[in-house]
């Protein structure tokens, strides 16, 4: 998918295979090719109307320019896999403990917009489908990109069996934020030993709150000091303290995990990669065998 001279790195996620091929040895075939999501998985969540316009490509100009990624069939078809995509990496989670999806994270999205860089809610569509088919009941979301998840906030919003958290910069986009089940606003230039300490005291109010049965991990590369579309300030030690800390509670409280990769602006693209590319051979660790 080409999208032009844009911030958002597309090549991110070859990228990453790449890395996780060639520094990890990781064989192809610890890799599974998902199928695009069914529109009746995706209409759990989104509004027919908007599943029109974007398979007929008859957004509005208004609607294209608060997306923020130029239409095209290629992105149309990349949303729909990505979307697959995640829903496949749950029903991995739920058979491995872990897994992990190179893609994934448009945690923008609401049911009758995309906005953000997000065009289709590939959480909450995953999440809708595996709570239809009663595989899970009490799932949380993790989202520790560095830009609150507005849309699955919105979502989720008076739903009980869905526990939203977000942990983010509070002075970012979305400047007009919906409220999760539990917000956590950080203040610009948070580093690691302040980010690690409200993750962790989260995650206890989570168990206090919800006792989740399953873990949709959004692991924003973009709380990196370096990250243009970011205010953070955490090293890459400290991006790799964090996911050891969200795996570690799942392990603990026997909770599956699917991870997904949400965003990442660094000025070198293979550094957003690299991220990524830790991210996810720290949950190959935590399962003690490779990433699905």
């Amino acid at each position: 998918m080409d999208i032009g001279d844009h911030v958002f790195p597309t090549e991110k996620y070859a990228l990453t295979r790449q890395l996780l091929t060639r520094a990890h040895h990781i064989s192809s075939d610890c890799f599974i090719r998902p199928q695009s999501a069914s529109d009746k998985d995706i209409l759990r969540i989104h509004a027919p109307e908007y599943i029109h316009k974007l398979k007929q490509g008859s957004l509005t100009l208004q609607e294209i320019a608060r997306l923020e990624v130029p239409y095209s069939t290629d992105l149309m078809e990349a949303a729909w896999l990505c979307a697959g995509g995640t829903l496949i990496s749950c029903r991995y989670a739920l058979d491995d403990g872990i897994s992990a999806h190179i893609g994934g994270g448009f945690h923008h999205a609401f049911p009758d917009h995309g906005e953000g860089f997000c065009v289709l809610n590939d959480v909450a569509i995953a999440l809708a489908a595996l709570l239809d088919e009663s595989a899970i009941s009490r799932p949380v979301v993790i989202d520790c990109d560095v830009h609150q998840g507005n849309g699955t906030a919105f979502i989720f919003q008076g739903n009980p069996d869905v526990f939203t958290f977000s942990i983010h910069q509070r002075d970012n986009y979305p400047f007009a934020k919906i409220p999760s089940d539990l917000d956590v606003e950080l203040d610009d230039g948070t580093g690691d030993r302040e980010y690690i300490r409200h993750l962790h005291r989260a995650l206890d109010i989570i168990t206090t709150a919800h006792q989740p049965d399953f873990a949709l991990y959004i692991a924003g590369a973009d709380p990196f000091y370096g990250d243009v579309l970011g205010g953070l300030a955490l090293s890459l030690e400290g991006l790799e303290e964090r996911d050891v800390s969200v795996f570690a509670y799942c392990r603990k409280h026997k909770i599956p995990c699917a991870v997904v990769l949400g965003g990442g602006y660094a000025a070198s693209v293979e550094t957003t990669a690299q991220i990524h590319c830790n991210t996810i051979k720290t949950a190959c660790e935590a399962s003690g065998g490779k990433p699905q």
